[in-house]
């Protein structure tokens, strides 16, 4: 009993000491984010001067070329372009469409055509509609009743889920496969009520895949706002014989090159072992990309800076990567994660902001249980800063490839009620950015970042 005793006398110092330089380090990262940050001031460039980057797009190379150079001037170890290709689509000319309930008698409804859609015909399309709730029900359908017809997928977002994303993957089913399945009966059409919590004129775009199907059975799909699809649900209660019109003149184009654009401070003891932080670079091209996700991507920048300006020295490769394509193809992730296996990397954690710029509750980690003990304990040293989510879940779509049973992957959690009410439409934009939630985000992430580093996944600590 006296040897423990002694023991525990002897390394308590010790402990008491390393939970403050803990907290002090922490504190240091906080302060410089939100007193001398770059966030905010990269997201302005990005938003402001350069605007929406879908991938393929002058924009999206214009960024590559901006964020690889403010990288430069951070003084990294090293700063590279790795090349991927992406697929190259365009929106066109804006859409336009309407719902006719008589000869000449129109009401316009707001339209914009989702991510990989093929045009209308030439001078648009007229038919008549038939709604359903969302791919379940459409399949129920026979050929006959939905052939020649637009269809109009009609699933709301859940309202009752508290956590938005649950809410968003509940009805995304109906966007990304809805003109596929649509297609396989014969419809002439697709129209998707936007994924949205509230109600607006704003329709809001994403991907959408056609699977298999041939060319020729291809047909339009477009997303129409919250109060339009409550609109011509009503009217077709009403009189389901009403037809709808739209018109929409985007193209497909051959894959074009782009890049990942990647930074690293080089490990002083274990530069084999890698901590990755990003975001994705590309956007859709309705706003200017500010949350999604132009704020992971600053805030993922920040993270190196904020190390280097706090003074601390990583044991660890710290890198930070720009992803290319996450929106349409996630062909920036698989490319790095391909590359990343052919030379043999070590990735220890993977953390990735893609949720917008909103204040930050904490993080979901994907990993063992040992390993989620540890992180835990680390759990104690965020909540002065009102950080509480520590959760198993999700981490991001671009660090997904990279898992493997041994890569811790994370992600970063912001308050999510307000996320949808932006995500892929016209007012993702910069000045629906709050800074200090912004650089909050940012310090967040260092933190998290600076313990992995410091203690790695094996030697467990208290906070």
């Amino acid at each position: 009993m006296k040897r423990s005793l002694v023991l525990f006398l002897l390394l308590s110092p010790l402990f008491m000491w390393g939970q403050t330089s803990d907290a002090q380090q922490l504190k240091s990262i906080y302060e410089q984010s939100l007193t001398n940050g770059k966030s905010y001031d990269w997201l302005d460039y990005l938003s402001n001067q350069i605007g929406g980057r879908l991938s393929g797009s002058l924009n999206a190379e214009r960024a590559v070329r901006y964020t690889k150079k403010e990288l430069e001037a951070l003084g990294l170890d090293k700063v590279w372009l790795q090349p991927v290709m992406v697929p190259k689509w365009t929106r066109g000319v804006k859409e336009y469409a309407y719902i006719e309930s008589a000869p000449g008698k129109i009401t316009p409804v707001n339209i914009c055509a989702l991510g990989g859609s093929v045009a209308t015909p030439e001078g648009g399309l007229r038919s008549g509609i038939i709604e359903v709730n969302g791919i379940a029900e459409l399949q129920t359908l026979s050929k006959e009743q939905v052939e020649g017809k637009i269809v109009f997928l009609n699933e709301a977002m859940e309202p009752t889920y508290i956590n938005t994303f649950k809410a968003y993957s509940g009805c995304a089913n109906q966007r990304y496969a809805g003109a596929m399945e649509a297609g396989k009966l014969g419809a002439s059409g697709v129209i998707v009520r936007s994924l949205n919590l509230r109600l607006d004129d704003l329709p809001h775009t994403g991907s959408m895949s056609y699977g298999d199907l041939p060319e020729a059975d291809r047909i339009p799909a477009a997303a129409i706002s919250t109060k339009d699809a409550e609109l011509l649900s009503t009217m077709i209660k009403l009189d389901p014989t009403i037809s709808f019109y739209f018109s929409q003149k985007c193209r497909v184009f051959p894959d074009v090159q782009s890049y990942n654009v990647i930074g690293e401070i080089t490990g002083s003891e274990y530069p084999d072992e890698i901590i990755t932080v990003g975001g994705h670079l590309d956007s859709w091209d309705l706003g200017d990309g500010a949350h999604d996700d132009g704020a992971g991507c600053v805030q993922s920048m920040e993270v190196l800076r904020l190390l280097k300006e706090t003074g601390y020295t990583p044991k660890r490769t710290i890198r930070v990567v720009l992803f290319m394509n996450e929106e349409n193809g996630l062909r920036g992730a698989r490319k790095y994660a391909e590359v990343a296996e052919q030379k043999g990397e070590k990735h220890l954690f993977a953390l990735e902001s893609d949720s917008g710029g909103f204040t930050p509750r904490g993080f979901s980690f994907e990993c063992r249980d040992d390993q989620f003990e540890q992180v835990l304990s680390w759990k104690p040293l965020f909540e002065p800063y009102l950080i509480h989510l520590f959760d198993r879940g999700g981490s991001g779509a671009d660090v997904g490839p990279l898992k493997n049973g041994e890569t811790v992957l994370a992600g970063l959690r912001p308050d999510t009620q307000r996320y949808f009410d932006h995500h892929h439409a016209a007012n993702d934009t910069f000045e629906h950015v709050n800074k200090r939630e912004l650089e909050l985000g940012a310090a967040t992430m260092t933190a998290l970042i600076y313990l992995v580093d410091k203690y790695g996944f094996g030697k467990k600590v208290k906070g």
